[in-house]
């Protein structure tokens, strides 16, 4: 464990509010429980695909050590730090800097060294950040203003040889019945009123919005629940939750 950071610019109450949030925030049985549920699967698919590309073996310790990984959108840091005990350099963002506050008071708490800061992908593109070798974006541009821009520049930030991997959900029929009806209405997985369906986007929007960009798309791989195991993963059908990769050679 280390040491809470202090100074004069620390507001030993902020530290408090943050630890507090952090410990909801990492409890699988509490609001975010069904983000939890449905980690296991993402972190599986970004670190196989990961391995795939550069080669690497998961199953030895440190597996991508010297390989660096920016996650957009990290919320309360809940792939940030798995990715950082795989062994990625890892650059964590957000555009809230509650979520900040609570994924740094977190990563101190677990001693993992982690870039955390409260910015947006073009204020990142702007200062010259990265490029990194892996770049991650979960469940975010579904909630941006400018898709289109939004994941362009998230593209322009990975490195040749790198890759992106985007996971957001689609715009169906199935999705307006499962994955903002039910999960927002029956299920009550989150809160009502996370969703807009009218911004999900079709995976050849996506494809659409990166053509003019020198990267190369693939996709979409879906991810399914099943009820009756309480589990998530990986399938051929892409109608609510898929996730695309985007490579730059």
């Amino acid at each position: 464990m280390t040491d809470a950071a202090h100074g004069p610019s620390i507001d030993p109450a902020d530290v408090a509010r943050f630890s507090a949030q952090a410990a909801e925030w990492w409890d699988a049985h509490g609001p975010f429980a069904p983000l939890h549920r449905f980690n296991p699967a993402r972190l599986a698919f970004v670190r196989d695909r990961a391995a795939e590309r550069f080669g690497r073996d998961v199953k030895t310790r440190g597996a991508f050590d010297g390989l660096t990984l920016l996650d957009i959108g990290c919320g309360g840091g809940l792939i940030a730090e798995p990715m950082r005990r795989l062994g990625f350099a890892v650059t964590a963002v957000d555009a809230s800097a509650e979520n900040i506050g609570t994924a740094r008071a977190h990563a101190g708490q677990q001693g993992l060294d982690i870039a955390y800061r409260a910015a947006t992908v073009e204020q990142l593109e702007a200062e010259g950040a990265g490029p990194f070798d892996v770049v991650l974006t979960l469940e975010v541009i579904e909630h941006v203003a400018d898709p289109e821009a939004f994941i362009r520049a998230c593209s322009r930030l990975v490195k040749p040889g790198g890759m992106m991997i985007v996971a957001t959900l689609n715009r169906t029929l199935k999705s307006l019945a499962l994955g903002k009806v039910a999960a927002e209405y029956i299920l009550r997985w989150v809160p009502a009123g996370t969703h807009d369906w009218s911004q999900f986007l079709k995976p050849d929007e996506i494809r659409a919005m990166l053509s003019e960009e020198p990267v190369a798309v693939s996709g979409p791989y879906g991810l399914v629940y099943d009820p009756f195991t309480d589990r998530w993963s990986e399938s051929d059908d892409a109608g609510i939750n898929y996730m695309m990769i985007a490579t730059r050679d």
